[in-house]
């Protein structure tokens, strides 16, 4: 009656650790089974999601090894990228952008140091069994190298691009984000249908956005939409601004929605995105990448998204063009990382093209056994609903470099070769000149996104042992 889970937890965690109890056998002629362990984000502490997690991958292996199988079972740390910069600023109060870059890489290798045991000790605390010393950390050489030389690989491939483009961005963070990054949250804004001129008359526009009016370039309706169809052609002043846009008629206009007559601002939303590219409509981007007007609204510059909102209402409800204005509810899309509503902006990006292979991404999904099966349909669903190519490159400090320089004089993309790797181009050069003859050369300051090396972690895995054939394919991924 007086068990002590506290002092017989400890005595068996100890005891499987000194006896290596749960290691990898590389000389066991029993069948492998490997487990891709998705490692977790090092944001101090283990939260109940991983707890339950981890433990299902733990069932599948304690299970595997009671059927006879070598269980190769790798545990990692998830620690580039910018939940980790988050982490760190707020642990050691300071900020990435104020320091030196090379400075803060420091500071984060060494507050990671510094909390990576405790925070693997929770792991070792409920009794999850991995091979502890078959370990990885996303920041690490091992793994700056796989991550590098999938760059370059997908580079040759023809599968990687650099392009100015309408970008997803998120101001608090500063940098471009993925589709993937986004989630959907439910905010209250406001309705307003605001008057522009036509021909001396007026017409009403209803937006959630009045913000952007400085950066409208046209404005949309439905070609069928009868009460309308007649300013097709027309030129709209647009209010506050006095700046002349063309009239255009697309079907990509809901007619049900407000007066059915849209502006199209650079960038609203993917629509604004997609007739922008569609009409070659003119570039005028209204706010810095930290969210505030820039000198294009005149006026309003150097207010914040928000508060040029309010600014610009009142200003609209004076010069008698705001007619109504109602609060609705609606799903906008938000940075997960930080709860920011995102913005479209126009930026040099690096991109991974992956829409050509949707279909074989479903049929390889096809071949896959998943646990549960609902799973599947939400995967089939997500890989149907990517629109944008894969933006890869991060504005950000704490990360994996692009293997990546630019000559100088002919502006030439230079990449790192294979041997070298991994390289930080901000420290180094290429050991050998431009086809052009140039030899000075300019560092890629980027960093590549987190998932550029988290969605490599078999191979990373894998490659801790390179000379064993069966861990490749993963047997399971969590």
């Amino acid at each position: 009656g007086n068990y002590n889970f506290k002092e017989a937890e400890k005595r068996i965690l100890d005891y499987w650790d000194k006896n290596k109890i749960f290691a990898f056998d590389e000389k066991s002629k029993k069948p492998i089974y490997s487990i891709d362990t998705p490692p977790p984000t090092v944001s101090g502490k283990m939260h109940l999601g991983h707890a339950f997690s981890y433990s299902h991958q733990d069932f599948i292996a304690r299970y595997k090894r009671m059927r006879g199988y070598n269980l190769f079972f790798p545990f990692g740390t998830d620690d580039n990228g910018l939940a980790t910069e988050i982490l760190i600023e707020k642990i050691k109060n300071v900020k990435a952008e104020s320091m030196k870059r090379d400075s803060f890489i420091k500071l984060c290798l060494e507050t990671l140091n510094e909390i990576r045991p405790d925070f693997i000790q929770d792991w070792k605390n409920i009794g999850f069994s991995p091979d502890y010393d078959l370990f990885y950390s996303t920041i690490n050489d091992h793994c700056r190298k796989i991550s590098q030389r999938s760059f370059i690989e997908l580079y040759k491939k023809g599968r990687i691009y650099q392009k100015e483009a309408p970008s997803i961005w998120c101001h608090k963070c500063k940098t471009a984000i993925a589709q993937v990054e986004l989630e959907d949250k439910e905010l209250e804004s406001i309705f307003s249908d605001i008057i522009f001129k036509v021909d001396g008359k007026n017409i009403i526009i209803s937006t959630t956005r009045p913000e952007l009016l400085g950066s409208c370039v046209a404005v949309f309706i439905h070609p069928d939409d009868k009460r309308n169809k007649n300013l097709v052609g027309k030129k709209a002043i647009v209010p506050l601004f006095h700046n002349e846009v063309p009239i255009i008629a697309d079907k990509r206009v809901d007619p049900e929605k407000g007066t059915g007559i849209v502006m199209c601002c650079t960038f609203g939303d993917q629509t604004d995105i997609e007739w922008y590219k569609a009409y070659n409509l003119p570039l005028k981007i209204s706010f810095t990448k930290d969210g505030r007007l820039n000198a294009l609204t005149g006026k309003y510059k150097g207010l914040k998204i928000k508060e040029a909102r309010e600014k610009i209402l009142e200003d609209l409800e004076k010069e008698k063009l705001l007619v109504n204005k109602r609060k609705i509810k609606h799903i906008v899309n938000v940075h997960e990382r930080c709860g920011t509503e995102i913005e479209f902006l126009n930026t040099k990006q690096w991109f991974i093209s992956y829409l050509d292979l949707k279909d074989l991404f479903l049929k390889s999904g096809a071949k896959l056994k998943w646990y549960p099966k609902h799973m599947k349909v939400r995967y089939d669903n997500w890989v149907k609903g990517l629109q944008w190519d894969w933006c890869i490159s991060r504005q950000r400090f704490f990360g994996i470099p692009f293997p990546v320089w630019y000559c100088k004089k002919c502006k030439e993309i230079i990449l790192a070769e294979e041997k070298e790797l991994p390289v930080d181009p901000l420290n180094s050069k290429p050991n050998k000149k431009c086809k052009c003859g140039g030899n000075e050369f300019i560092p890629e300051k980027d960093v590549l996104d987190t998932w550029a090396t988290s969605s490599l972690t078999p191979k990373i895995a894998a490659e801790l042992k390179p000379n064993i054939k069966a861990i490749y394919p993963m047997s399971m991924r969590p």
